[in-house]
């Protein structure tokens, strides 16, 4: 059965991940959902013949906003899922909402905070027949849009927390792999799990060093699946041809020994050798890549070919 949810100001939290904020929709287990979502203030609105998705400004004057972040459209509540288990979120389409996004550079944000001491925010056109963003010098550059922002609602004695900052409940991940036709799994801290999404990306690179992709509206379409045989205390995904892992923390140290040290694990649970043979395979085979730089928690993810598995 496939639900939808609209992004609406009783249905978008601004700024914010909270167990305590009601489901704004609840389905079962294996339910297929596209939810919309919408992204930027109202600075971050365009000039010009654009469309503007019409709730955009109901949200902005009714939404609840107690924190700086991002719009994120949810919580959807998986019926069965329960603290311990794993959300499995498979990525089944992603789509343009608008024909525009925008890029902001911020003094004291960012990668290089003391190299750019004047704010810029730059609208972005967006072909999606041709599937390009036209920039402002003239370069075409190819779409991949993908949400910046999926996760489920924290541990509760966590409380309202930023959305900015990517933790073990994912959020904020901003990993350019999650397209559509790829899957997350995402360890499940509440009853129902409580999945949010939001910070919708129509391109990126790794490291998103500016502090902002390509921001935009999306739809996204996912299936839901409570994962009761799976043992996850961090984010994991694959594509059709990786297994991916993930750390998040303020050192990109950390991040890196985090990731590393959840691809050895997932080496040996799929092939069963020994702890330093998978560590030599990480060495081998396996690509650290910096997911970002620029949420006060970093990211770094590590992708391993399926094939050597």
């Amino acid at each position: 059965m496939s639900h939808t949810l609209k992004a609406t100001e009783e249905t978008c939290a601004w700024g914010f991940f909270d167990a305590a904020r009601a489901p704004q929709l609840s389905v079962p287990s294996g339910a297929t959902v596209t939810i919309e979502t919408v992204s930027g203030g109202p600075a971050d609105l365009p000039d010009g013949d654009f469309h503007i998705p019409p709730e955009l400004a109901v949200i902005h004057d009714k939404a609840e906003r107690m924190l700086p972040g991002h719009i994120l459209t949810g919580p959807v509540e998986v019926q069965g899922a329960n603290p311990g288990d794993v959300l499995e979120v498979r990525i089944l389409d992603v789509a343009l909402r608008q024909d525009w996004g925008y890029n902001v550079i911020r003094p004291l944000a960012g990668t290089l905070p003391y190299d750019f001491d004047t704010a810029r925010n730059i609208t972005i056109p967006l072909d999606a027949k041709r599937n390009v963003a036209r920039l402002s010098w003239g370069l075409d550059l190819p779409l991949a849009p993908f949400f910046g922002i999926m996760g489920v609602a924290p541990p509760a004695n966590w409380g309202r927390i930023s959305s900015i900052q990517p933790r073990a409940h994912g959020g904020n991940i901003d990993n350019k792999e999650l397209v559509a036709g790829t899957t997350l799994y995402l360890p499940v801290f509440n009853d129902g799990a409580l999945f949010y999404c939001g910070d919708g990306h129509g391109a990126q690179g790794d490291g998103e060093v500016c502090i902002t992709a390509i921001e935009t509206a999306l739809t996204g379409t996912f299936q839901f699946v409570v994962r009761k045989d799976m043992n996850l205390t961090y984010p994991q995904a694959e594509t059709p041809g990786h297994f991916i892992t993930m750390g998040m923390d303020p050192s990109l140290e950390r991040c890196v020994e985090m990731a590393l040290r959840d691809m050895i694990a997932l080496v040996q649970a799929k092939t069963g050798i020994s702890r330093e043979d998978a560590y030599t395979l990480c060495s081998l085979a396996g690509d650290l890549r910096i997911t970002q730089t620029v949420n006060g928690c970093k990211g770094v993810h590590m992708m391993m070919s399926k094939d050597l598995l």
